[in-house]
């Protein structure tokens, strides 16, 4: 259920980035959250986008999202730079989250422009418990890099790379100087995300790699799509879905009822729990351990390997 909330601060933070303070429209206490975070924002009817929780001001009252105007917008990032002002009033899903701290000895944050939100709720939390971490932020200038003044007080665990000052950033010797034993976290364009990836998993040490993209990955298909048998075991139905069709697409014109929202693989709001069949993940969610256990799926992207599937929706 969404909930109402109003713009209570507004302010521009960076070349083409605007932060926007939410409180609830009735004062109450907002739901809890964990680093990492996203809400869905319902723009006008149909258009619906997801943002990071971030900030350093947030408390129990009061969320903090930040959003860069895309020079392509769909409609997103345009409405809420043009549309949205102190005292508008949002509707907005309650916090859901696939991009968790989990436990480890030392992180390693990389960002990439706007890919600093997610991050920094992450950064907050890990200072105030004392912990072992250091940040790599990227982007074009300065000028368009968010929360440099509220990050120089954390010192040398912060390195700063505007690359109209100092060029293209050396992913292999950043990724080659992190201790094997410390995870690495990185948002930010895909070929910064690719970059690392791909070094990550290259050499003898396998280095722990959690990503969150803000835009679809490019997926590399096995063959061509073909049909699948879809059993929705809760509502009952079975289905077939075509080559060129999503399981979501299918299920909502069968009535079963799923929560969906980006239709890309990026929010991670239509995941279903798998009870037979294996696969195919096309999703820009799941780390490469959940893709294996095969528990889940995106079903606005995801299809499968078997010839069917028995979904616990």
């Amino acid at each position: 259920m969404n909930l109402d909330l109003r713009i209570v601060g507004r302010r521009m933070i960076a070349d083409g980035v605007v932060e926007l303070s939410l409180e609830s429209a009735s004062g109450d206490a907002l739901p809890s959250w964990e680093p990492g975070s996203h809400i869905d924002i319902q723009m006008r009817e149909g258009l619906v986008r997801q943002y990071s929780l971030t900030g350093f001001g947030s408390t129990e009252t009061r969320w903090v999202i930040s959003v860069l105007r895309e020079p392509n917008s769909r409609g997103g990032s345009a409405f809420v730079h043009d549309s949205l002002d102190e005292q508008s009033s949002i509707a907005v899903s309650p916090p859901r989250n696939h991009f968790a701290l989990t436990e480890a000895p030392a992180f390693q944050f990389v960002a990439g422009g706007i890919g600093i939100t997610p991050l920094i709720p992450m950064i907050a939390q890990l200072a105030r418990e004392d912990r072992d971490w250091n940040l790599f932020y990227a982007g074009r200038s300065r000028a368009s890099m968010a929360y440099l003044e509220e990050l120089a007080r954390f010192g040398d665990r912060v390195q700063i790379w505007p690359d109209d000052e100092l060029g293209m950033p050396d992913i292999e010797g950043l990724v080659g100087a992190v201790s094997p034993e410390t995870i690495i976290y990185s948002c930010g364009p895909e070929g910064l995300l690719a970059k690392l990836e791909e070094v990550c998993a290259a050499g003898p040490v396998k280095r722990v790699l959690r990503t969150e993209r803000f835009v679809a990955r490019e997926v590399e298909l096995d063959g061509p799509d073909h049909d699948i048998e879809v059993e929705f075991v809760q509502s009952g139905i079975t289905v077939t879905v075509s080559a060129g069709q999503s399981i979501l697409s299918v299920a909502e014109a069968n009535g079963v009822d799923i929560l969906s929202s980006c239709n890309e693989g990026t929010c991670g709001t239509c995941e279903t729990p798998v009870l037979e069949g294996i696969p195919d993940h096309r999703d820009s969610v799941l780390s490469k351990e959940e893709r294996a256990c095969g528990e889940t799926m995106m079903l606005c992207v995801s299809r499968a390997r078997s010839g069917s599937l028995r979904l616990d929706a």
